[in-house]
């Protein structure tokens, strides 16, 4: 009896030593699968992808060599202004003289092509992330090096109504407008985003309400893309005054916003206009997310606090002027996770989180003239 007792007993402590060993090796797997994550986010970020490197001299092996030490050296320079805050690219200017090879790890081709004196193609770069972070920080700048969840960019484009030529036909400009965003690093921007085709339920009186802010048409594009992160990115060429107006609306990583922007064209260079156009609209989302992610938020007034909820009343007279409340809110830096509990005629309840707090968010809001004022453990925009 004693004996059975003992097996019995052991037998439980080998099941427990057992069990105890299984869990302990789902935690180092899944630690290390959160070390490798965080791993590629960083090889992500530190890699300047899709890189286009011309060069010509006496002789192709020469060319190559010389697209090579020329590409590294504007890829260096195009990782740091994705790094530091826009305020902070005239202080790069000390780094001009660093060499780049001793910061790249891998170069990788992409497409290639030559002849027998010159040498095109589209290169990545990926540089020592350590290294970089070390460079930057003997300069006193500071940076941001995690990446934003990744938003939905939908390419819309609208052909000019009248005075239409070949190069704006609807057929043409869509493709164009939609190639020029694909033949940029998106997925390892700071601000990642995945392209995506404008849907037919998204027709231009739901693009025209987004544009002016309208709040259930950003509710229509996220519920048609099934996604809270999603931002229209529309193009309009207009001939007559040889501009292309540019809108970008909907909802990215940092919140709900509307940016309206035009650049001028030449004439049958429609493309070049369209690539400069995607470079800034990219750059942007990527500003935007270094604004909360940097030294943005305290400069926005929130104090480079924790995260913290916030429980907002905002009171408003009208629709139209709750819209604005709204985009006055979402558009301050700092802001994320804006949840509207409850909507009625003359006031709504919003929770949202703020780095500071309530406190903080209520100097980032009198930055800017606005007032909200605490009311028991409830914060108040009348």
């Amino acid at each position: 009896m004693l004996q059975s007792s003992s097996c019995r007993l052991n037998r439980a402590g080998r099941r427990t030593r057992a069990i105890v060993l299984a869990a302990a090796a789902a935690a180092v797997s899944a630690a290390a699968l959160a070390v490798g994550a965080q791993a590629a986010e960083t090889s992500r970020i530190f890699t300047v992808g899709k890189y286009p490197v011309d060069a010509s001299a006496e002789n192709a092996v020469a060319a190559k060599e010389k697209a090579l030490a020329d590409g590294q050296q504007a890829a260096l320079r195009s990782l740091l202004r994705r790094l530091v805050p826009v305020g902070s690219y005239g202080e790069l200017r000390q780094l001009r003289d660093v060499k780049a090879a001793d910061y790249v790890s891998g170069v990788s081709v992409g497409k290639e092509r030559n002849s027998s004196t010159r040498y095109i193609a589209t290169l990545d770069f990926t540089f020592h992330a350590a290294a970089v972070r070390e460079l930057i920080g003997r300069t006193g700048l500071a940076f941001v090096d995690r990446q934003a969840p990744e938003t939905i960019l939908v390419t819309v484009y609208k052909a000019p109504a009248q005075g239409g030529t070949e190069e704006t036909a609807p057929a043409k400009g869509v493709a164009a407008w939609t190639d020029v965003w694909d033949g940029l690093d998106l997925t390892r921007a700071l601000a990642p985003v995945k392209l995506a085709a404008v849907k037919q339920a998204i027709d231009a009186g739901v693009l025209d309400k987004l544009a002016a802010g309208d709040a259930a048409a950003l509710t229509a594009l996220q519920t048609e893309y099934q996604s809270d992160r999603v931002v229209a990115a529309t193009i309009e060429p207009d001939p007559a005054t040889r501009r292309i107006a540019v809108t970008l609306a909907g909802r990215d990583a940092v919140g709900a916003f509307v940016l309206k922007r035009s650049y001028r064209y030449t004439p049958g260079d429609l493309t070049y206009a369209m690539e400069l156009a995607a470079v800034v609209s990219l750059g942007v989302l990527e500003g935007r997310w270094k604004a909360v992610s940097g030294p943005g938020v305290q400069a926005a007034g929130a104090g480079g606090g924790a995260l913290a909820a916030v429980q907002l009343v905002v009171e408003y007279n009208s629709m139209q002027e709750w819209l604005a409340r709204r985009a006055d809110i979402e558009s301050l830096p700092g802001v994320s996770d804006v949840r509207i509990g409850g909507l009625g005629a003359r006031g709504a309840d919003v929770v949202l989180r703020f780095p500071g707090g309530g406190g903080a968010l209520a100097d980032a809001m009198a930055a800017r003239g606005l007032r909200i004022e605490q009311v028991g453990n409830v914060w108040v925009m009348r």
